[in-house]
């Protein structure tokens, strides 16, 4: 029953970039800036992923549900046409049209249960455009409307 915010989290390990879609994105600590998101054991991406120091955070806004399926989709160029993106600081990729960017060095991991936690120092952070997050409830994505 709970609604969650939706992230791409993306890197360049290897020069090649990887990403991932993510709902289990979290604010851990204020001093040191530290954020949090899990990704699952079994995932093809973490591998990869995990190789590199550096990783951003694309804060999706509410009309990038595309964005958010397109990186949660297995077997594909999940960089490819439709996906804009460009280099940010070191090389990581940042998505185009988000909300905002976090970039972050790994801080730490830790095995919890079938995922794995992933806490990022944040490094550098960047507003794109105010407008409502894209939510993710019930298995499908969803927008915030104020009351």
């Amino acid at each position: 029953m709970h609604a969650a915010g939706v992230v791409v989290v993306t890197a360049l390990p290897d020069g090649e970039p990887v990403g991932l879609t993510a709902t289990s994105f979290s604010s851990v600590s204020l001093s040191p800036p530290l954020v949090s998101f899990y990704v699952a054991q079994s995932s093809r991406t973490w591998p990869r992923l995990r190789r590199a120091g550096d990783f951003a955070v694309n804060v999706l806004a509410s009309d990038q549900a595309d964005v958010a399926s397109q990186f949660a989709k297995k077997g594909v160029d999940r960089f490819a046409h439709p996906t804009r993106w460009t280099d940010g600081p070191d090389g990581v990729p940042l998505l185009d049209g988000v909300s905002a960017h976090l970039i972050c060095r790994t801080h730490h991991t830790v095995e919890v249960g079938d995922h794995i936690l992933v806490v990022g120092l944040v490094t550098a952070t960047t507003v794109e455009r105010a407008g409502r997050p894209l939510l993710y409830h019930q298995g499908r994505f969803g927008r915030f409307l104020p009351h």
